[in-house]
């Protein structure tokens, strides 16, 4: 089965700089491994100005931080996935999560193209939130 990627841009709030917010097949990746008041990876780490985005799969397997919890990421561990691209496809495998009783997300598969596409998307946006 093919998984369905969504990248969502957060505007900056009181507390953090503009986040992003991964859903995959329409639910917060994040939300359940992070919980309340926790937040996703900041849009200028994940999407810089300067280099290609961070979650650009390719076929170099690296951890990508996805997600915090509120205590922080230093005190209870951060929610991350190894994520690498063969051929068409970018899978994201072996999730660690903040808090050792939630379980880890499964393991996912998207269409490389639609991966891009939702980056490049993304990266728009987040012009758009930062510089408004």
């Amino acid at each position: 089965m093919i998984d369905r990627l969504e990248i969502r841009v957060l505007p900056p709030g009181p507390r953090f700089a503009a986040q992003l917010r991964l859903w995959v097949n329409s639910e917060d990746v994040a939300e359940g491994a992070v919980r309340e008041g926790g937040r996703g990876p900041f849009t200028a780490d994940v999407l810089p100005a300067d280099r290609p985005s961070l979650l650009r799969a390719t076929s170099e397997a690296r951890r990508l931080e996805l997600g915090e919890p509120e205590c922080t990421g230093g005190c209870c561990g951060f929610l991350s996935v190894v994520v690498q691209r063969f051929g068409d496809i970018v899978q994201w495998s072996d999730w660690k999560v903040p808090h050792a009783p939630t379980p880890p997300p499964p393991e996912f598969h998207f269409d490389a193209g639609h991966c891009d596409a939702e980056v490049a998307c993304a990266a728009t946006d987040r012009w758009r939130q930062v510089h408004t």
